[in-house]
């Protein structure tokens, strides 16, 4: 009679510091992660190997860069503000309530995280241009004109940036209990006030989350912006308009104001490392 195969013994030193006992990963798998790893980091390496860093103090001291960058910051957080006062709302809904074609609705909120943001600029055109769906009687009953305008490249970031948010609040709102919602009405309170003094406390991580990642989207976006807003240094004219510009006469600028948009991208990251990036080892 063979003896019953011994118990692997869990030791401190191979359990994971959440108390998970550590496993090796096989070379199959272990193979093209590493590959993987490689091509992600590569082009990080390079943009940093690259840098001209003696003339770095001077290539972002220039005018034209505190220009696009004061613009990227003001744009990138005027679209945030209006993504955070449509945007919580809209995740309320989706979230609390049920209506006929519910799921539509959130594959078309959704729609704009895969779309093209050259489409989504085309699209922004023909509804809120001079000729545009809306846009005709906003510029005849208000004489208001998007296109080519600062507020054109904060209509062209919302329209990005606005479904992060939605999605980071939404399921922040499913995984809180309802229960305490509920409560406050039977006491007394109305579904506004429920919301505004009970709810918006419990989801106000998911909310910080959903805004940082919005801004950040919005911070770097490129197609939609040229297309709806244009590319006019001092009123149109963001951070990555301005990289894409400087490419194509003075690399170096280019790989400066690149740097400036890695170091942004880094902080988000450090921000948000509890809730995105931190995975149990």
């Amino acid at each position: 009679m063979t003896e019953p195969a011994q118990a692997h013994t869990v030791t401190p030193e191979n359990r994971s510091r959440h108390g998970r006992p550590r496993r090796g990963a096989p070379l199959p798998l272990m193979l093209p992660a590493l590959v993987g790893l490689a091509f992600l980091l590569l082009p990080l390496l390079a943009l940093l190997i690259r840098a001209p860093w003696r003339s770095l103090p001077e290539q972002l001291t220039s005018a034209e860069v505190w220009q696009a960058l004061q613009l990227s910051l003001v744009s990138a957080t005027a679209a945030t503000a209006v993504s955070l006062v449509l945007g919580v709302p809209l995740a309320w809904l989706l979230a609390r309530t049920d209506f006929p074609g519910r799921g539509l609705v959130r594959a078309l909120v959704t729609l704009p995280l895969v779309l093209p943001p050259v489409v989504g600029g085309v699209a922004l055109l023909l509804a809120l241009g001079r000729n545009g769906v809306v846009g005709q009687w906003l510029d005849a009953w208000f004489g208001i004109t998007l296109p080519f305008t600062t507020a054109g490249v904060v209509v062209a970031e919302t329209f990005v940036a606005m479904p992060f948010l939605v999605i980071s609040v939404e399921g922040t709102l499913r995984a809180a209990d309802p229960r305490y919602e509920e409560a406050a009405t039977t006491l007394g309170a109305s579904r506004f006030t429920a919301f505004r003094r009970v709810t918006l406390p419990l989801i106000a991580p998911g909310i910080a989350a959903g805004a940082v990642l919005a801004w950040a989207r919005a911070l770097g976006e490129f197609g939609a912006t040229i297309t709806f807003a244009g590319n006019f240094p001092g009123r149109t004219q963001t951070m990555p308009l301005a990289v894409y510009l400087a490419l194509q006469n003075d690399p170096a600028a280019a790989i400066a104001l690149s740097l400036v948009l890695l170091a942004v991208s880094i902080a988000v990251l450090a921000g948000l490392r509890d809730r995105w990036t931190t995975a149990s080892t």
